[in-house]
């Protein structure tokens, strides 16, 4: 696994959501919050499959965090896992302040149709982005993500867990080095 290069801090906070079917407990989730410590993240649910609705609600987050933060809203971080991610990404492309967005295993596409593609909104995207992904998640290949990512307007890494696949719980510990060198953290 290839870590981002490290920078200076390129946020104040992350809000983090979930994949369909599970809640802001979700052990990849819990693990990214704990690991970042004492740097400050929000878990959040998405109890919606409307992309209006859960803009909404990650924005209200955003503000809520970059309070609590004693921050900005532009100096948080969106993003989250699969369809969470998904949500964030369509959030930033509408315009939701942000510092970036973070996307672990991205929902491409569903597994086994590459040709039903969840990228229209990329090329809104301004953000700086980082994709966390494992080489074997059937949502989407490296050589997939890696092309249509190119349409995203802001830089983009990719971080690429050998072997992993949809559900990254096996390698929450590289996924947190991946984040944290992305936002500049220290290690």
């Amino acid at each position: 696994m290839a870590k981002p290069a490290k920078q200076k801090r390129r946020a104040d906070g992350f809000v983090v959501t979930p994949g369909a079917g599970s809640d802001r407990n979700h052990q990849t989730l819990v693990a990214i919050e704990k690991g970042l410590k004492p740097f400050p993240v929000s878990r959040l649910d998405l109890k919606t499959r409307s992309a209006p609705k859960a803009t909404a609600i990650v924005t209200e987050a955003v503000d809520a965090l970059a309070q609590r933060a004693k921050s900005e809203p532009d100096r948080i971080v969106i993003g989250g896992r699969s369809f969470g991610g998904r949500m964030c990404s369509m959030a930033a492309s509408s315009g939701a302040d942000g510092a970036g967005l973070i996307l672990l295993s991205y929902p491409l596409h569903p597994p086994g149709k590459p040709d039903n593609l969840r990228v229209e909104h990329f090329p809104d995207i301004a953000v700086p982005c980082l994709f966390i992904s494992g080489t074997r998640d059937p949502f989407g290949t490296p050589d997939e993500l890696e092309h249509h990512a190119q349409a995203i307007a802001g830089p983009v890494e990719h971080v690429w867990l050998e072997g992993g696949r949809h559900n990254p719980k096996e390698h929450e510990d590289a996924i947190v080095a991946a984040i944290a060198a992305w936002l500049g953290l220290p290690t």
